[in-house]
């Protein structure tokens, strides 16, 4: 984190920071570290005793060692081409100036406007083996259809790779742009001096000074595509982890298997994450002083232009792919063995708010996803005020807990509510109106509605966080000191000046984690069992798997109404907080 500036009386520890403290303490502990915890105990203490027994059966199963091992190819292949993709886009923008630059950044974050279980339902319509893409090369004569070549791959292992690429590039363009745009120009013109060019100069002055935001990025990708869930199902690659812990969710509290599994995937998540925190800090390259960054960039000569427009349009164009198929597919009446659809309707954006399970699923949504976004907004306000303006102890030890669920595994903490919260018939130890309250407020089986609000502020606060910091870092501290030495109470100074301050920012965090709420797909599968509590992503899952012949349209029509209001919250967000947009995608 930053240096922080603290005034003289940020030191003490008041009453009210103590309180503050003490809340987040019991917050984390009961919604964070206690689902984790229970999940340990369960894997390693089933009953009541140590065992190594049920990690011995994990390894000692060949379909559980290749889930395995394709997990982990998934996390890999999306990581490095994620990365061939984005560190030459990331230079082209933050070395160079071209017409069109701003709107060329805009569009590259596109592909974060819809999940990409949500693209599945498209790419399947189009690469599937008598999809519109054969059908296409069939009618040119190139390949008869019965021939049909299968795109998506070792029974849809591609698919569910082209789709993570797709989906997650900006969040390494972000996090490796923003380091780029960190680096002293005068080292890379010291280097010119001496005679470096291209790629010597790439390689041993701008990689070097990039790697801790290339690092960020990267843990996010790998756990990302490691844990994916929505994109298997619905491509229909099941040999993947976490749809093995999602098949096991009903067997929480009898197979302490199910345990050994999510523990297994959360150590090695954190195993990854360390080691990369430790590569990193060993090769640790630093900068003297920084250089101002904005007069950096060089007209691109324009040859150079033209490559970075085709480039850069190319991606755009291929990443657009799953959007315009769900696009088109929202609009088809009749689809079938066809390139096209044969007939068009809008039919069915009117079907989304007359359908039961889409209506309710919009209204659950809107319900669980404010909820959560204010009090992520309680939480980020609280957690950024303590870290930019209280020398509080342990300050390094909040900032990274703030920040631990941007990299722990969305479907690890969704198992861990399912475990932790599943309350036991007639337990001894509770009377029985308590049993009853704690069933039916706590337990997701019987209404889920507390702990998907609880799971979406947890997922999304680190958002929340990272723009209130921001805002308050670039707040200069003395109009508060002000405010006190004129006799205004602490929480009066916050009220009248620190958070009108900040108040593009705070609105810039609460609209994404109100955004990313709605669209959530982890905890929504898991821990949504009712239909009656079923949120968007979860109603639109079961669309798809149901035999009416529209289900699919319909499905469609919902995640584009989704990808518009996550298309605006980015937007918003984007012009609130500039080049700090990355920050929020750093783990």
């Amino acid at each position: 984190m930053n240096a922080l500036r603290f005034t003289p009386h940020a030191s003490r520890v008041t009453p009210a920071t103590a309180a503050l403290l003490a809340f987040l303490a019991v917050f984390f502990g009961l919604f964070l570290f206690y689902p984790l915890g229970y999940m340990f105990k369960a894997a390693f203490w089933p009953a009541g005793g140590f065992t190594l027994e049920f990690f011995r059966l994990f390894f000692n199963s060949p379909f559980q060692l290749e889930c395995l091992r394709n997990s982990f190819a998934l996390g890999i292949i999306v990581t490095a081409l994620t990365t061939v993709i984005t560190l030459p886009v990331a230079h082209w923008f933050s070395r160079y100036s071209f017409p069109g630059k701003t709107l060329l950044s805009g569009l590259l974050l596109v592909p974060m406007i819809m999940p990409p279980f949500v693209g599945a339902i498209g790419v399947k319509q189009v690469f599937a083996r008598f999809g519109s893409l054969n059908l296409l090369l069939d009618k040119l004569g190139l390949v008869p259809v019965e021939n049909g070549i299968d795109w998506l791959g070792a029974g849809g292992f591609w698919g569910v790779v082209i789709l993570g690429v797709l989906h997650v590039y900006p969040i390494m363009f972000l996090n490796v742009t923003a380091a780029m745009a960190n680096v002293d120009p005068t080292l890379r013109e010291a280097a010119e001096n001496l005679g470096a060019r291209g790629w010597r100069l790439f390689r041993t002055i701008t990689l070097p000074l990039v790697m801790p935001g290339y690092f960020a990025g990267a843990i996010i990708v790998f756990i990302f595509a490691f844990t994916d869930l929505g994109t298997p199902l619905l491509i229909g690659y099941n040999r993947v982890v976490a749809v093995q812990i999602f098949d096991k969710v009903v067997e929480v509290g009898t197979n302490p298997f199910a345990y050994t599994l999510v523990i297994l995937v959360l150590l090695l998540t954190v195993v990854l994450f360390l080691v990369s925190k430790w590569i990193t800090g060993e090769k640790s390259y630093q900068m003297m002083a920084r250089g101002h960054t904005a007069g950096a960039e060089t007209p691109a000569p324009p040859r150079l232009r033209w490559m970075i427009y085709c480039g850069t349009i190319g991606l755009i164009l291929v990443s657009l792919l799953p959007h315009a198929s769900v696009v088109v597919q929202s609009f088809a009446s009749h689809w079938f063995m066809s390139i096209l659809p044969d007939q068009m309707t809008t039919q069915f954006y009117g079907e989304v708010f007359r359908h039961p399970l889409t209506l309710s699923s919009i209204r659950n949504s809107l319900f669980f996803s404010s909820l959560s976004a204010f009090l992520d907004l309680v939480l980020g306000v609280m957690i950024a005020w303590l870290l930019t303006r209280r020398r509080v102890p342990g300050a390094n030890l909040l900032d990274a807990i703030a920040m631990l669920p941007l990299a722990l595994p969305g479907i690890v903490l969704a198992f861990g509510y399912v475990a932790g919260f599943n309350i036991p018939v007639n337990p001894k130890s509770l009377p029985p109106a308590w049993y009853q309250w704690l069933h039916d407020f706590m337990d997701p089986s019987a209404n889920p509605t507390f702990l998907l609000i609880i799971s979406y502020s947890v997922r999304r606060l680190p958002y929340i966080v990272r723009a209130a910091v921001a805002g308050l870092q670039q707040t200069s501290v003395t109009l508060e000191e002000a405010s006190l030495n004129l006799g205004a109470s602490p929480l009066r100074t916050m009220r009248k000046i620190t958070l009108p301050l900040v108040m593009a920012n705070l609105i810039a965090g609460t609209i994404l984690t109100f955004s990313f709420a709605m669209l959530e797909v982890s905890d929504s599968l898991i821990l949504a069992m009712k239909e009656a509590y079923f949120p968007i992503t979860k109603g639109i899952y079961q669309l798809i798997g149901r035999v009416d012949p529209n289900a699919p349209a319909v499905a469609c029509a919902l995640g584009v109404l989704g990808m518009v209001l996550l298309a605006a919250s980015l937007l918003i967000a984007s012009k609130a907080l500039g080049k700090k947009m990355g920050q929020l995608f750093r783990a």
